[in-house]
Protein backbone atom coordinates (compact mmCIF):
# COMPACT_ATOMS: atom_id res chain seq x y z
CA UNK A 1 0.00 0.00 0.00
CA UNK A 2 1.36 3.19 -0.97
CA UNK A 3 1.45 6.01 1.46
CA UNK A 4 0.33 9.51 0.65
CA UNK A 5 2.97 12.19 1.83
CA UNK A 6 1.33 14.99 3.81
CA UNK A 7 2.58 18.78 2.96
CA UNK A 8 5.76 19.64 4.41
CA UNK A 9 4.93 21.44 7.64
CA UNK A 10 6.89 25.36 6.43
CA UNK A 11 4.60 24.49 2.77
CA UNK A 12 1.52 24.99 4.97
CA UNK A 13 2.74 27.93 7.42
CA UNK A 14 4.24 29.96 3.74
CA UNK A 15 0.64 28.89 1.64
CA UNK A 16 -1.60 30.44 5.05
CA UNK A 17 0.99 33.30 5.56
CA UNK A 18 0.14 34.51 2.07
CA UNK A 19 -3.19 34.02 2.15
CA UNK A 20 -3.22 36.27 5.40
CA UNK A 21 -0.62 39.25 4.15
CA UNK A 22 -2.88 39.10 0.91
CA UNK A 23 -6.08 39.60 2.67
CA UNK A 24 -4.34 42.00 4.84
CA UNK A 25 -3.16 44.03 1.52
CA UNK A 26 -6.36 43.38 -0.37
CA UNK A 27 -8.25 45.28 2.62
CA UNK A 28 -5.82 48.08 2.68
CA UNK A 29 -6.23 48.68 -0.43
CA UNK A 30 -9.98 48.99 -0.25
CA UNK A 31 -9.25 51.28 2.40
CA UNK A 32 -7.22 53.89 0.13
CA UNK A 33 -8.91 53.82 -2.48
CA UNK A 34 -10.80 56.75 -3.64
CA UNK A 35 -14.42 55.74 -3.52
CA UNK A 36 -14.01 54.53 0.43
CA UNK A 37 -12.54 58.00 0.97
CA UNK A 38 -15.20 59.93 -0.63
CA UNK A 39 -17.64 57.28 1.65
CA UNK A 40 -15.79 58.44 4.30
CA UNK A 41 -16.45 62.38 3.83
CA UNK A 42 -20.25 61.37 3.41
CA UNK A 43 -20.24 59.86 6.49
CA UNK A 44 -18.34 62.65 8.55
CA UNK A 45 -20.94 64.79 7.04
CA UNK A 46 -23.94 62.97 8.11
CA UNK A 47 -22.53 62.76 11.72
CA UNK A 48 -22.15 66.17 11.91
CA UNK A 49 -25.82 67.09 10.42
CA UNK A 50 -26.92 64.50 12.82
CA UNK A 51 -25.43 65.49 16.20
CA UNK A 52 -26.23 69.62 14.65
CA UNK A 53 -22.90 70.55 14.23
CA UNK A 54 -24.09 72.38 11.08
CA UNK A 55 -20.72 74.58 10.79
CA UNK A 56 -18.78 71.49 10.88
CA UNK A 57 -20.68 69.72 7.97
CA UNK A 58 -21.03 72.81 5.90
CA UNK A 59 -16.81 72.88 6.06
CA UNK A 60 -17.32 69.55 3.89
CA UNK A 61 -18.86 71.70 1.20
CA UNK A 62 -17.31 72.29 -2.06
CA UNK A 63 -16.73 75.81 -3.31
CA UNK A 64 -19.50 75.71 -5.64
CA UNK A 65 -21.65 74.99 -2.58
CA UNK A 66 -21.01 77.38 -0.18
CA UNK A 67 -21.60 80.29 -2.91
CA UNK A 68 -25.42 79.22 -3.18
CA UNK A 69 -25.36 78.81 0.64
CA UNK A 70 -22.92 81.28 2.94
CA UNK A 71 -22.82 79.04 6.15
CA UNK A 72 -24.58 81.37 8.44
CA UNK A 73 -27.65 81.08 6.39
CA UNK A 74 -27.25 77.35 5.84
CA UNK A 75 -26.30 76.12 10.09
CA UNK A 76 -30.18 78.19 10.07
CA UNK A 77 -31.54 76.38 7.74
CA UNK A 78 -30.55 73.03 8.07
CA UNK A 79 -31.68 73.43 11.87
CA UNK A 80 -34.50 75.10 11.32
CA UNK A 81 -36.23 72.66 8.61
CA UNK A 82 -34.81 69.08 9.57
CA UNK A 83 -35.09 69.29 13.07
CA UNK A 84 -37.59 72.02 13.73
CA UNK A 85 -40.43 71.54 10.59
CA UNK A 86 -39.80 67.52 10.69
CA UNK A 87 -40.38 67.51 14.84
CA UNK A 88 -37.02 64.90 15.22
CA UNK A 89 -34.12 65.67 17.52
CA UNK A 90 -31.57 63.28 15.12
CA UNK A 91 -31.91 60.79 12.46
CA UNK A 92 -30.33 57.67 11.53
CA UNK A 93 -28.43 57.40 7.69
CA UNK A 94 -27.49 54.84 4.93
CA UNK A 95 -24.72 55.05 1.98
CA UNK A 96 -25.49 53.31 -0.91
CA UNK A 97 -21.73 51.87 -2.52
CA UNK A 98 -19.77 54.76 -4.36
CA UNK A 99 -20.66 54.93 -7.93
CA UNK A 100 -17.55 56.26 -9.89
CA UNK A 101 -19.08 59.37 -12.60
CA UNK A 102 -16.35 61.45 -14.81
CA UNK A 103 -17.18 64.73 -16.07
CA UNK A 104 -19.92 65.92 -13.71
CA UNK A 105 -21.68 69.50 -13.63
CA UNK A 106 -23.24 70.05 -10.17
CA UNK A 107 -25.45 72.52 -12.47
CA UNK A 108 -25.96 74.21 -15.71
CA UNK A 109 -23.44 76.88 -16.79
CA UNK A 110 -20.27 75.12 -14.12
CA UNK A 111 -17.45 73.52 -15.38
CA UNK A 112 -17.71 69.92 -15.11
CA UNK A 113 -15.70 67.88 -12.40
CA UNK A 114 -13.51 65.24 -13.30
CA UNK A 115 -14.35 62.70 -11.30
CA UNK A 116 -17.06 62.42 -8.77
CA UNK A 117 -18.21 59.58 -6.63
CA UNK A 118 -21.75 59.51 -6.29
CA UNK A 119 -23.89 57.88 -3.45
CA UNK A 120 -27.48 57.72 -2.65
CA UNK A 121 -27.79 58.90 1.27
CA UNK A 122 -30.93 57.89 2.86
CA UNK A 123 -31.88 59.54 6.46
CA UNK A 124 -34.31 58.26 8.68
CA UNK A 125 -36.35 60.25 11.20
CA UNK A 126 -38.75 59.60 13.48
CA UNK A 127 -40.53 63.08 14.30
CA UNK A 128 -44.09 64.47 15.52
CA UNK A 129 -45.27 63.47 11.72
CA UNK A 130 -44.65 60.19 11.92
CA UNK A 131 -41.25 57.99 10.69
CA UNK A 132 -39.86 59.28 7.21
CA UNK A 133 -37.25 58.51 4.84
CA UNK A 134 -35.64 61.69 2.94
CA UNK A 135 -33.39 60.49 0.55
CA UNK A 136 -30.62 62.57 -1.85
CA UNK A 137 -28.22 61.64 -4.01
CA UNK A 138 -24.42 62.88 -2.52
CA UNK A 139 -21.89 64.01 -4.86
CA UNK A 140 -17.77 63.76 -3.36
CA UNK A 141 -15.03 65.44 -5.26
CA UNK A 142 -11.34 66.39 -4.36
CA UNK A 143 -11.12 70.04 -4.06
CA UNK A 144 -7.32 71.19 -3.09
CA UNK A 145 -6.65 67.74 -2.17
CA UNK A 146 -9.59 67.50 -0.01
CA UNK A 147 -13.27 65.79 -0.47
CA UNK A 148 -15.99 68.03 -0.96
CA UNK A 149 -19.74 67.62 -1.03
CA UNK A 150 -21.89 68.59 -3.61
CA UNK A 151 -25.66 68.43 -4.79
CA UNK A 152 -27.54 68.06 -7.65
CA UNK A 153 -29.39 70.85 -9.36
CA UNK A 154 -29.54 69.74 -13.14
CA UNK A 155 -33.46 68.81 -12.17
Amino acid sequence: MRKRRLLPRNIILLILAILVIGSLFWTLLSFLSPGHQAKKTVEEFYTYEQEGEFGDSWELLHSQMKVKFPKGPYVQDRAHVFMGHFGAETFSYTIDKPEKIERWKMEEGVSPLKVVYKMTVTQSYKGKYGAFDFRQYVFVTKEKGEWKILWDYKK
